[in-house]
C-alpha cells in the first residue's frame, strides 16, 4: 500500500503497520537535527502519508507596517512576538452597521483554485487535505476580540448568534469552493477548548457552534470528502455531540487536558470516530527522556493503532523548546515502527 492507502486504511478503522503519521517542526528544531544527523537525508525518512495545503486562506492578513498586519475582517495583528496577537478588532461594537462583511471573492478566485489543485495534484501517494483554517468560534474572537466575543455569548447572544450564522454560510462557500479540489478530506481548524474544558462551556458551544458545524461537516460529506477539525485543549464534554455532527477525524487530542487521555477517549469513542495526534507536547515531549519518549510511541501505535481509527502524531509541531535529544527520540520511534 501506498502512503495514502494507509491512511484510509486506518480512517476506515482497518489496522495497519506501521501506523501513519505526521511530524512538523517549529523554529530551530529541524535545523538541529540536520547537525545532529550531519546533513538532511534523514528527513527522507519521513514518509509523507499525508499533506495538507492550505484551500482557502481565511484571514488573507495585508501588511500595514514592518510588525502589523490587518486581515480580510478588518481586524489587526502584531506579529513582532510569538505568538502574534489582535491589537485592534476588526468590529468593534456587537453591531452590523456599516460593517462589511467579506465575501467569497475576497478569498477565492481562479488563480487560488489553480495553485492549490496543482500543489494537491503533485502529491498524489499522499492521503491529501485542503485546509481551511480559523473555523467559525475562532474567527468569532478575531472579529470582536477575545473577551468581546465571550462577553457577546452571555450579554448580546443573538448578535452573537448572527455572527456564527454568517460566518457558517461564508465556510459553506469555502467548503463547497474546497469540494471541487481532488483531495480526500477537508480540514477545519477551531480552537473550542482550553485545558479544563470547552471555552464557550457546551452548553453555548450547543447552542451557537453545532448547528453550524453540522451543516459544514454535512457539506464536506457531500463533496465525498473526509471531515477532519482540529481544537486544542479539552473537548471531552462535546465528544458525543461531534460524533453526532458527523466528525470523522479530530486532530491533535492533547492529553494534558481535562478527559483527554488519548486511551480513555479510545475505549470510549475509539470505534465511531478516528484520532489523529495524542502525543504530549507539553509533558512527554519536552520533558520526557528519550527512552520514554520512544516507549509511549508505542503504546500508542499499540493502542491507539489497534483496530485502526489512529494517525500518530504529536499534539502540536515540536515545539523551538524541544531539546535535540528528544526531538531525535520523536522521530527514530516515529519512523524505527517496530523496531
Amino acid at each position: 500500500m501506498n502512503p495514502r492507502e494507509i491512511v484510509m486504511e486506518q480512517i476506515h478503522h482497518r489496522e495497519t503497520s506501521p501506523v501513519p503519521f505526521s511530524l512538523d517542526f517549529e523554529g530551530d528544531v529541524a535545523e538541529r537535527l540536520d547537525r545532529y544527523y550531519g546533513d538532511t537525508s534523514w528527513r527522507d525518512r519521513l514518509t509523507p502519508y499525508l499533506k495538507i495545503v492550505e484551500g482557502v486562506d481565511t484571514i488573507l492578513e495585508k501588511p500595514i507596517n514592518d510588525t502589523h498586519t490587518r486581515d480580510a475582517f478588518g481586524s489587526i495583528w502584531r506579529h513582532d512576538r510569538r505568538p502574534m496577537y489582535l491589537t485592534e478588532p476588526g468590529l468593534k461594537i456587537p453591531s452590523f452597521d456599516s460593517y462589511a462583511f467579506p465575501e467569497l471573492d475576497v478569498f477565492w478566485n481562479d488563480d487560488r483554485r489553480k495553485q492549490v489543485g496543482q500543489e494537491l495534484e503533485n502529491n498524489s501517494n499522499s492521503f491529501r487535505i485542503a485546509l481551511i483554517p480559523w473555523g467559525m468560534f475562532e474567527q468569532s474572537w478575531r472579529i470582536r476580540g477575545f473577551e468581546n466575543a465571550l462577553l457577546d455569548a452571555i450579554h448580546a447572544p443573538d448578535f452573537y448568534q448572527e455572527l456564527i450564522d454568517r460566518l457558517t454560510e461564508l465556510y459553506l462557500k469555502f467548503v463547497h469552493a474546497c469540494g471541487e479540489l481532488d483531495c480526500d478530506a477537508i480540514m477545519f481548524g477551531d480552537d473550542w477548548g482550553d485545558q479544563r474544558g470547552v471555552i464557550l462551556g457546551p452548553d453555548r458551544w450547543r447552542r451557537f457552534l453545532k448547528p453550524g458545524w453540522e451543516k459544514i461537516f454535512a457539506a464536506a460529506h457531500q463533496h465525498g470528502k473526509i471531515a477532519i477539525c482540529h481544537s486544542c485543549g479539552s473537548v471531552a464534554d462535546i465528544m458525543p455531540d461531534l460524533i453526532d455532527i458527523g466528525l470523522d477525524v479530530l486532530e491533535s487530542v492533547q492529553p494534558e487536558a481535562a478527559g483527554m487521555n488519548p486511551y480513555q477517549l479510545k475505549k470510549q469513542w475509539g470505534d465511531q470516530i478516528v484520532f489523529w495526534g495524542c502525543l504530549g507536547s507539553q509533558s512527554t515531549i519536552p520533558f520526557g527522556a528519550p527512552q520514554a519518549i520512544k516507549n509511549e510511541v508505542q503504546k500508542l501505535c499499540q493502542k491507539m493503532g489497534k483496530g485502526g481509527g489512529y494517525i500518530l502524531s504529536p499534539a502540536k509541531a515540536l515545539q523551538p523548546e524541544t531539546p535535540t535529544e528528544n526531538a531525535v527520540a520523536v522521530f527514530e520511534a516515529f519512523t524505527n515502527q517496530g523496531e
